[in-house]
């Protein structure tokens, strides 16, 4: 039976070396790290998983609460957090939390209860009770995508506020006046910095607040579907000209929605979305949309929290990750401008 010596000198590094990579990977160059991979495989070593986490006091697992796994963003962003875990010898355990807090404070008990090493939340919301907290009182988190304006915990976020800004900005260039926005849940904190980038448009271009062209939304098809609907219902003279939705699947059901009611998209009525999910190239027509990098979203959230357990973080820092305004043939110039 093939020993680590055998994996040491197939692999051309030392015992030690071996024991590290397979111990705390995170410690050991890429390269050397595969070296060590490639002879674990081919002289057939299989080492005691169990051993190697007992002596390293770690799991090399990671706990990831996402709030919905239907959502296509958060797909992305999971992609991201899975590639960067594997190549730092971490593997992803997926939460999928619905946005409720006792299955968000039950998943998190794994790491309290060392059968994890940290967490990532995506959602504005700590699962913390107090059997969770460490020495410092807190757990070992990272929060990305819907961040929580603690101070507490490293989060990985966007400026959404500013992106908004751009996409209403945008569509006031095309000679839009009345333009409708289809928010997200009103608890969440996208939706209200979304909204208030959609006002600082509107204020910058001397045109008056309607909270009558804010429609409610959840995020998903269904509801860009009936916010649609409801705007296609409206007399001429009350339809907004231009429709900016808080991601990109309610965009697309709006758009349903419009054509079925015989509405050209952008011809009648422009649509605009968020997110730059694949579906919204493909489309018709296709969307214009605010780019955010979401496998990167997951890199860096990852990245983050081993820093944090290998006690390389001592002041939590907040990453805002860049975004692109990306213009398709959704939008064009106000029919009533």
């Amino acid at each position: 039976m093939a020993n680590i010596r055998d994996v040491a000198d197939s692999a051309g590094v030392s015992v030690a070396t071996v024991s590290r990579a397979l111990q705390q990977p995170e410690r050991v160059s890429p390269k050397t790290r595969n070296k060590v991979m490639a002879a674990v495989e081919s002289v057939g070593y299989k080492p005691n998983l169990m051993a190697v986490k007992f002596r390293s006091g770690k799991t090399h697992n990671l706990v990831v609460l996402v709030p919905t796994v239907a959502n296509v963003f958060f797909a992305r962003v999971i992609s991201g957090m899975q590639e960067a875990a594997a190549e730092l010898g971490y593997s992803i355990l997926l939460a999928n939390t619905l946005g409720n807090p006792d299955i968000e404070a039950h998943y998190a008990k794994m790491v309290s209860t060392s059968q994890a090493d940290g967490l990532i939340q995506l959602r504005a919301q700590t699962p913390l009770d107090d059997s969770m907290i460490n020495d410092n009182g807190l757990l070992p988190m990272v929060n990305a995508c819907e961040v929580i304006e603690c101070g507490k915990y490293p989060v990985v976020s966007l400026d959404n506020r500013a992106a908004a800004n751009a996409m209403t900005t945008h569509l006031i260039n095309y000679g839009h006046q009345r333009i409708a926005m289809v928010k997200g849940p009103d608890s969440s904190p996208l939706t209200q910095d979304r909204l208030l980038g959609y006002q600082d448009a509107l204020a910058a271009a001397n045109i008056a607040f309607d909270d009558h062209l804010l429609f409610p939304g959840d995020f998903t098809l269904q509801a860009g579907y009936q916010a649609g609907t409801a705007i296609s219902q409206l007399p001429v003279t009350q339809r907004p000209t231009a429709v900016f939705c808080e991601n990109d699947e309610t965009a697309i059901g709006a758009m349903q929605a419009f054509k079925q009611a015989g509405l050209n998209v952008p011809n009648d009525i422009s649509v605009a979305g968020f997110d730059d999910i694949a579906f919204s190239a493909f489309c018709d027509p296709p969307l214009t949309t605010i780019a955010q990098p979401a496998e990167e979203f997951g890199r860096t959230a990852v990245t983050l929290l081993i820093d944090v357990l290998n006690g390389k973080i001592r002041k939590a820092p907040k990453v805002i990750m860049p975004f692109e305004l990306i213009t398709r043939q959704s939008t064009g110039p106000a029919k009533h401008a």
